[in-house]
């Protein structure tokens, strides 16, 4: 599939914003934590707001975060791909962790690459606010509800 960020996804920020609160209302307090700074047909760009709460002994970023900022970022792009399909799942999910990553914000930006059917696969870069090295490298299979 190939990546046009000028591609209008299939819920503007806005709607899927709106879906979310609704649908998933015991989410709402974790959703608060991300803010979806772009989205195009396929990809997306998280911001996962810093909070001290968030790393682990040696003041890194823990490892649970990373996955699951990487998570709700891949599943953004796949509903910005084939619309609100909320039971849509994650069936597979792979992180190399690459870096320290600061203690400040982190961003995620995924892409779809493969859009099937049944089946979407994509990745995602998470790298530290004001830091153009990746701190981690996700790839990650949505497995589409019929």
């Amino acid at each position: 599939m190939a990546e046009d960020r000028t591609a209008a996804p299939k819920l503007t920020r806005e709607k899927l914003l709106q879906l979310l609160e609704t649908e998933f209302p015991e989410a709402t307090h974790a959703v608060g934590d991300y803010a979806i700074e772009d989205m195009w047909f396929g990809g997306c760009l998280v911001r996962r707001r810093h909070h001290e709460q968030s790393l682990r002994p040696g003041g890194t970023v823990s490892g649970p975060v990373m996955m699951a900022l990487a998570d709700f970022t891949m599943y953004l792009a796949v509903l910005s791909a084939i619309g609100w399909v909320p039971l849509a799942v994650t069936t597979n999910l792979s992180i190399n962790f690459l870096k320290r990553p600061g203690a400040r914000d982190l961003l995620a930006e995924a892409r779809i690459f493969k859009l099937g059917k049944r089946l979407a696969v994509g990745e995602v870069a998470l790298r530290s606010d004001g830091d153009d090295d990746m701190v981690a490298h996700v790839t990650s299979t949505y497995s589409i509800p019929a």
